[in-house]
C-alpha cells in the first residue's frame, strides 16, 4: 500500500495537518488501513525532503499544514497512471504456514486449511453484511464509495481465499490417495 501517494491524493484536495490527514485517510479506505500517527508525519517529511508537499503554514490550533506541490501533483497523476505491478506478489502468510504444514511432524494439514476456511467463511459474512448495509444508504458521498470498493475487494479476496482453500484440500487428498494405493 502506498501510503505516499494516499497522502498526496488527499492534499490534492488543499492544506492539511497529519492528524487529518490520518483521519480522512482511515475514513476514505473504511478503516481497513489502520495508519499510525509516526507513519503520516515520517511519510510527510520525505514528501517535503523530495519536493512533493510544502509546509504551508499554520491552522487556527497551531498545527502545520502540508500542501501539494506541482512535482507532488505530477507524481499523483502519474501514480494514477500506472497500473500497479504484480510481478513480485506480497509474502502471504497463509501461503508460507501452508508449505510449511506440509513437511512438518505432527501437523494435520487437512486441519490448518479447515480451521482457515472457517475464519475466513467468518470475515465474508461480515464483509457482506457490511457491505448490505453500505447499500442500503445510497453511497452520494466519495467516502462512502469508497468504503463501498473496499469492502467489495475484501469480499472478491475471502471468495478467492476459499476457493484457493478448496483446491489445497482437494491436492492433499488426492496426495494422500496416490500415497496409500502406491503402498
Amino acid at each position: 500500500m502506498s501510503i505516499r501517494h494516499g497522502l498526496l491524493a488527499l492534499l490534492e484536495q488543499g492544506p492539511r495537518y497529519g492528524s487529518r490527514l490520518r483521519t480522512e485517510f482511515e475514513a476514505r479506505t473504511g478503516g481497513t488501513w489502520p495508519l499510525n500517527i509516526g507513519q503520516v508525519y515520517t511519510t510527510l517529511g520525505r514528501l517535503e525532503r523530495d519536493g512533493m508537499v510544502a509546509q504551508d503554514g499554520v491552522d487556527e490550533a497551531a498545527r502545520v499544514l502540508y500542501a501539494l506541490t506541482d512535482a507532488g501533483r505530477a507524481e499523483l497523476r502519474a501514480w494514477f497512471a500506472r497500473p500497479v505491478e504484480r510481478d513480485s506478489p506480497p509474502r502471504d502468510e497463509l501461503a508460507i504456514k501452508l508449505v510449511l504444514a506440509v513437511g512438518a511432524p505432527g501437523v494435520d494439514v487437512r486441519q490448518v486449511v479447515e480451521a482457515q476456511r472457517r475464519h475466513v467463511a467468518q470475515a465474508l459474512h461480515e464483509y457482506v453484511r457490511q457491505r448490505a448495509q453500505a447499500l442500503g444508504r445510497a453511497p452520494g458521498h466519495p467516502d462512502e464509495l469508497a468504503r463501498l470498493l473496499v469492502l467489495e475487494q475484501l469480499i472478491c479476496h475471502a471468495e478467492a481465499e476459499i476457493r484457493w482453500l478448496d483446491h489445497c484440500e482437494a491436492r492433499l487428498l488426492r496426495m494422500t490417495i496416490a500415497r496409500e494405493g502406491g503402498d
